[in-house]
């Protein structure tokens, strides 16, 4: 049993390097174990460390050489598992959110929550789509919507804009790329490359925010 586990958290965790291995041993069935890693990495706040940017670039990359991924059919169901995970998320947010805003805890202040809340209602939009194109940030953004209880039609556009944008662009780019030879031999090289680019964002928003405090 404790082998077995240990053998799909090493899928779900290293999904992106060993793709072309599922694929071939588990042929269709790799759409299932690409949503349910998609969903999860939206969805779920204690599972943020999941390939996100990585394995779209990836999945594209397989799609585009191998005939048992199809680029379209990946385009709609991991559109579908980011929209399901960003909903699930928010939700999730909203159902406690009333109860951390009646309480006042010692590291949760109800001001903190009521300025995020103001904060959402004004740029919320902006940050749901940013969010979209920034790991670990993604994960925690549609729940902190939920928590300072953003206005639910305005979270649903901008949650559909950002996951069409997300999806596509890193599918698509995979794809377009696949044929390559340079990143067919490169494979994981040009994978770390790509999840090193997406951290770029929120490592400037750190050192940004670090001298604005000094």
């Amino acid at each position: 049993m404790i082998e077995v586990l240990k053998h799909w958290a090493d899928i779900l965790l290293h999904a992106d390097n060993s793709l072309r291995t599922l694929v071939a041993d588990y042929k269709g069935w790799t759409y299932l174990i690409l949503i349910l890693i998609i969903f999860c990495e939206t969805g779920l706040v204690v599972t943020p460390f999941l390939p996100g940017d990585s394995l779209l670039f990836a999945a594209g990359t397989v799609a585009s050489g191998l005939h048992v991924l199809n680029i379209y059919t990946l385009v709609i169901t991991l559109f579908l598992a980011a929209f399901a995970g960003d909903n699930s998320n928010y939700f999730f947010g909203r159902y406690i959110g009333p109860k951390v805003f009646s309480m006042n805890f010692r590291f949760i202040k109800r001001d903190y929550l009521v300025k995020t809340h103001m904060f959402y209602e004004k740029h919320g939009g902006q940050t749901i789509i940013i969010a979209r194109f920034i790991p670990i940030i993604r994960t925690f953004a549609p729940f902190v919507a939920g928590i300072s209880i953003m206005d639910y039609k305005k979270f649903l556009i901008y949650s559909i804009a950002g996951n069409i944008l997300w999806i596509n662009l890193f599918l698509w780019v995979g794809y377009l790329l696949g044929t390559n030879k340079y990143i067919e031999q490169h494979f994981s090289a040009v994978t770390l490359i790509i999840i090193a680019v997406s951290l770029l964002p929120g490592i400037y928003g750190i050192i940004k925010n670090r001298f604005a405090t000094k």
